[in-house]
């Protein structure tokens, strides 16, 4: 893969860099979506591959994997997760009352998982007559094409054509990549959130609101578009003062209203579930109900999940663990070559891990929730030295066998 990539300063440094429309690859001039969707497609097969070998092997071995089913599929092991929320959602819809244990307190239930993806899913097994695991199947497998094109748009614009394909690459052969193809929201939230970011950093700021609204209403995390975005705002307003930017009154309403109505969408499923189920926690407790297996029944405090995790099981050490972590985070968002990707993608990077931090209890799905944080993969620091980014493709194919064995053989995902 190559191609060259252009250094922008001062006031053009907000412009996005053009993308050519055909690319050199692998000897020929082609279209850049087919270089991505070639990309993707080899991937997918890889991880289809690899993930086939281990249902076979589990099949015949007669081992147990997470996620039992009965008359087990490959379609039904590739929906061993959470899927079967997603799968009662589009069979019976969310419930109007609220399992609860013997102490009265929520149950795990389909609230937690927004509405979208079910929805898009049930559409395509009405068109197509397939099943729920089939269909959710391919619907996450198209949404992860299209993720994949949205996220090399998202890096070529800042950091020219051949950090984006990398970034591509990184993103499709992952470890975790197979969340991509699986029965899950994630390839669409994924898709959603890259369009809000490439709309933003485009200076298309209604455009954000159609692509931030539906990520509100495809997995948590949406939160962090209409954040950015007021960054965003800020910086534009110092550099505007400064003479370095022009922020027209245009612009200004339109990133004030897109912000509000994404923040009130962002904000409206827990409002929702509390209205259908007339629990007014309805959708906290049910989130707080993953919370139990690590600390018990908690109360939610905003910025604390971290530390209660960590001072649980590590006390002292722990706590500085996290703010290690944080400091790391910040250290590398501050790198010049990732300040390099710009503002926009900057901001989204900092509101995101926000978020993560500030509502989301660290475990085995940290990993995953990460995966929005990918274009920061397209940092010149990984996409400029050829052995920096060997190594990183490298680990991520060597590692995903490992993570399939861990996620459905050993433990649940």
């Amino acid at each position: 893969m190559t191609a060259g990539t252009t250094r922008i300063t001062g006031r053009a440094a907000s412009a996005a860099i053009p993308l050519p429309r055909r690319l050199r690859f692998a000897g020929r001039e082609v279209p850049w979506w087919a270089v991505v969707l070639v990309v993707y497609a080899v991937s997918r097969l890889l991880t289809t591959t690899l993930m086939l070998a281990i249902f076979i092997t589990a099949q015949v071995a007669h081992w147990d994997i997470a996620g039992p089913r009965y008359n087990p599929t490959f379609f039904t092991f590739s929906g061993g997760w959470d899927g079967s929320y997603y799968s009662q959602i589009v069979e019976q819809g969310y419930p109007t009352a609220l399992p609860l244990d013997d102490n009265g307190s929520i149950q795990q239930n389909p609230w937690a998982f927004l509405p979208l993806y079910p929805v898009v899913v049930r559409a395509a097994m009405f068109i197509t007559g397939l099943d729920f695991y089939p269909a959710g199947f391919v619907v996450a497998t198209l949404f992860g094409a299209a993720a994949s094109l949205m996220l090399f748009r998202v890096v070529a614009a800042r950091a020219g054509v051949s950090s984006g394909l990398w970034a591509t690459a990184f993103f499709c052969f992952g470890p975790l990549s197979f969340v991509l193809q699986i029965a899950y929201a994630e390839s669409m939230f994924f898709f959603l959130m890259f369009g809000a970011l490439f709309a933003m950093l485009r200076r298309r700021y209604w455009l954000m609101l159609p692509w931030g609204v539906l990520a509100a209403f495809t997995r948590p995390g949406a939160l962090a578009l209409p954040l950015a975005l007021a960054i965003v705002f800020l910086v534009r307003l110092i550099r505007t003062r400064r003479g370095e930017d022009e922020l027209s009154r245009r612009e200004r309403t339109a990133i004030i209203v897109s912000g509000v109505v994404m923040g009130v969408a962002g904000m409206a499923w827990p409002v929702i579930a509390a209205l259908v189920t007339g629990t007014p926690n309805a959708y906290v407790s049910t989130e707080l109900s993953w919370w139990t297996g690590f600390l018990g029944r908690v109360a939610f405090v905003p910025l604390t999940p971290w530390f209660l995790l960590s001072w649980r099981y590590l006390s002292l050490l722990g706590a500085l663990i996290v703010l290690a972590i944080i400091a790391a985070y910040a250290w590398t968002l501050g790198r010049p070559s990732v300040r390099a990707l710009g503002t926009e993608v900057i901001s989204y990077a900092a509101s995101y891990g926000l978020y993560l931090f500030a509502v989301f209890l660290p475990q085995q799905s940290t990993f995953r929730l990460l995966l929005p944080l990918s274009p920061l993969l397209g940092a010149r620091g990984l996409t400029r030295h050829r052995r920096a980014r060997t190594i990183v493709l490298f680990c991520g194919i060597a590692l995903q066998p490992v993570t399939l064995v861990l996620l459905w053989l050993i433990g649940y995902p």
